[in-house]
């Protein structure tokens, strides 16, 4: 019986020591449309409300925040150097620096018809779809030049999410996930539930719903992280992050 009591104490001990809960304003929390979080520990929060983005450190402490006046898309804070940002409203890309400082503005409505969705490939290219002509665009904003065109008659309704990768165009719907060559025939199709967001880590593309992350395999997803009843899941290089309950909760990825 003493080694069976210390087997659950061991376990209790690992479960309980495996999450942390984060200091942070519960009203921030409740309110927010999304999460992320760079790999220094940084905590960014989207308020669609007043279309508010706010950098805190992992001690909850506000380091910067950016106002818009319309709705926007941040990509990633992988480089939290360069953070891009899409609105599909203003039909502008844009990106900020670590201060959320706006570095540069790209405005389409000059060139292009009407930019359904973009992915910021590199610094200095991005794709876009461009739907009044029914065109994959890849685009090089920093030499205001387009690279390549191609015809990419595919429905652009209701898309949450672009990525293209290897030659392959992500196209993620809420419950869904279509994938695409540059002909537009389709390669694979995979259902998801609630998806937010697909993003790119090295060779692993993964697909961020409302409480769980899942990794693409050859012909299945697979899911590596989930957490029930939660509001927000995300994740950085170390831990995934949890908003439930109006708090934020992280949780160490095993290496």
């Amino acid at each position: 019986m003493l080694n069976i009591g210390k087997i659950v104490c061991f376990f209790l001990f690992c479960s309980l020591s495996a999450q942390k809960t984060l200091a942070f304003d519960t009203l921030q929390l409740g309110t927010a449309k999304d999460l992320l979080a760079d790999d220094y520990g940084n905590i960014y929060l989207y308020q669609n409300k007043d279309f508010s983005f706010t950098k805190y450190d992992s001690l909850g402490k506000q380091k910067a925040k950016l106002m818009l006046t319309l709705p926007f898309r941040i990509q990633s804070v992988q480089n939290p150097l360069n953070i891009p940002s899409f609105s599909e409203n203003a039909q502008e890309l844009k990106f900020f620096d670590k201060n959320l400082s706006e570095i540069q503005t790209i405005n389409f409505r000059q060139k292009f018809g009407f930019i359904r969705s973009a992915y910021v490939e590199d610094l200095q290219q991005s794709w876009l779809l461009d739907e009044s002509t029914k065109s994959l665009i890849q685009y090089n904003f920093r030499d205001d030049r387009v690279m390549n065109s191609y015809s990419f008659n595919v429905s652009f309704d209701n898309i949450i999410d672009l990525l293209i990768f290897e030659k392959k165009v992500y196209l993620l719907y809420h419950d869904h996930l279509l994938i695409y060559n540059f002909k537009a025939e389709k390669l694979g199709e995979f259902h998801v539930e609630a998806a937010r967001k697909i993003r790119r880590e090295n060779d692993q593309i993964l697909i961020v719903a409302k409480n769980k992350i899942q990794k693409l395999q050859s012909d299945d997803l697979e899911t590596i992280f989930s957490a029930d009843h939660s509001q927000i899941v995300d994740k950085n290089s170390a831990s995934y992050f949890v908003i439930k309950g109006n708090k934020l909760y992280l949780y160490p990825i095993n290496q």
